[in-house]
């Protein structure tokens, strides 16, 4: 018997492995499938009082679809314009300082250093190519996860609740309630500051004369789409913005709207502001906050971004409970 229960033991943890091993390249995918759903749950239950959940699922689906075409378009298109004028750059820099008289060898150092810089930079561009078939893999896991989580929220949120042990239920129910909180928190913190970025890249390109207003508007739009896609957000404009204007060789407006945008698009309102307003909502401190932010992105990539305030929240919430249980018991 005991030899039976090892076998099985054994086959369980092959099974589990094999099973991680196939979930994990699109685990991101699911993780932002699943947040996604749970910002739109609202009116997906509004929705479905007037249809039935299957239809209002396909219904938000179909928006989203329609939504990630032209992000996925865009994105595409801006990244490949970025990869294609960084390489240009690079190689013009590269011919221009062969073509300089420098001292002690310092010519033979550099072709040979740009003889292994070359074939790198080659490499990174074709990286970027085969990446997006991934992209798109990816993008139909998401979309997939998204409908199906919708339709099926009433069923996960009962399993959830039943997961809870025996004779815990309190504490399990406060759990939830916390990791409820923060996540809140960080959706709202998310679309208010990412609004705020659109208006404020619209208000930088147009104010430094770098396109009319009606491409600003654009622009705005842009910024907030790409801020809700993580590692990318509203920095991708600017640096877009900044790169034009070097090829046009004017450098002071390339670092003025560099500054601009940094300080009040992406990234540093990401590790200022927002830290405060999900410490506002959720009623945590802005330290812990940031901490969990940085922590989180750092332990698990860009997930970690939510990961990690909401974990902070639940542990904070089980010293609480700790602290009462040890209050009572004296």
């Amino acid at each position: 018997m005991k030899a039976e229960e090892v076998v099985w033991g054994v086959v369980a943890l092959i099974i589990l492995y094999l099973a991680w091993r196939t979930v994990a390249p699109l685990l991101s995918a699911i993780f932002f499938a699943a947040i996604l759903a749970y910002a739109v749950l609202p009116i997906h239950n509004r929705l479905s009082k007037r249809i039935d959940s299957k239809k209002s699922a396909l219904v938000l689906t179909a928006l989203l679809i329609g939504l990630s075409a032209v992000i996925t378009v865009e994105l595409v298109l801006v990244i490949k314009n970025l990869v294609v004028s960084f390489y240009e750059d690079i190689m013009a820099f590269i011919s221009w300082s062969l073509t300089l008289e420098l001292p002690f060898g310092a010519h033979e150092v550099l072709q040979k250093l740009y003889s292994q810089l070359t074939p790198k930079l080659t490499e990174y561009a074709q990286n970027y190519a085969f990446s997006i078939p991934k992209y798109l893999l990816q993008l139909v896991v998401f979309l997939t996860m998204f409908y199906a989580i919708l339709v099926n929220s009433e069923e996960i949120k009962r399993q959830m609740h039943c997961l809870i042990p025996g004779g815990r239920e309190n504490l399990g129910e406060k759990l939830l309630k916390r990791a409820d909180i923060t996540l809140q928190a960080l959706i709202r913190a998310w679309l208010i500051l990412n609004i705020a970025k659109g208006i404020l890249m619209t208000l930088g390109l147009w104010g430094f004369g770098i396109t009319d207003f009606p491409t600003a508007l654009l622009a705005r739009l842009l910024t907030i789409l790409f801020s809700f896609i993580p590692l990318f957000e509203g920095w991708i404009i600017w640096l877009a913005a900044a790169i034009y204007l070097l090829r046009q060789g004017d450098l002071l407006r390339a670092v003025a709207i560099s500054i601009y945008g940094a300080t009040l698009v992406s990234p540093l309102p990401d590790f200022t502001i927002r830290p405060k307003l999900v410490a506002k909502e959720a009623k945590l401190d802005e330290i812990m906050v940031l901490v969990g932010m940085i922590g989180g992105a750092w332990a698990f990539g860009v997930k970690g971004l939510i990961i990690g305030p909401i974990v902070l929240n639940l542990v904070s919430a089980l010293l609480k409970e700790w602290k009462r249980i040890k209050a009572q018991q004296s």
